[in-house]
């Protein structure tokens, strides 16, 4: 089961993987999109790679990290979630609302689109 985190419970979220690494997450959203709106990491790594580019970039991830996958409103991020743990990923969540709520919950300097 893929954990869905909303974007105002991220930091607990990360704080409670934090034991299995440094935290990533991996914004799946293409380029123009990350044009018009995009997070600043602050207690994470930032990773952005486009869905349609996860499985020959897998290598660049790493399994054993915890990964909190982010997209536009959570469905392409879940089913990088779910893909991500059918390889062999074990700490690996859905930011449920996607970047739209990150700027509703966290910061509404982001632009929603």
């Amino acid at each position: 089961m893929i954990a869905q985190v909303r974007p105002q419970d991220l930091a607990q979220w990360l704080q409670s993987v934090r034991p299995f690494g440094e935290p990533v997450v991996l914004d799946v959203r293409e380029p123009g999109e990350l044009q018009t709106a995009s997070v600043t990491a602050n207690g994470f790594t930032l990773l952005t790679i486009p869905m349609g580019t996860i499985p020959p970039r897998l290598a660049e991830l790493d399994p054993q990290q915890p990964i909190a996958c982010l997209c536009h409103h959570g469905g392409r991020s879940m089913q990088v979630a779910h893909f991500l743990q059918s390889r062999g990923f074990e700490h690996v969540a859905n930011i449920a609302g996607g970047i739209n709520a990150w700027s509703a919950e966290l910061d509404p300097s982001i632009p929603r689109y």
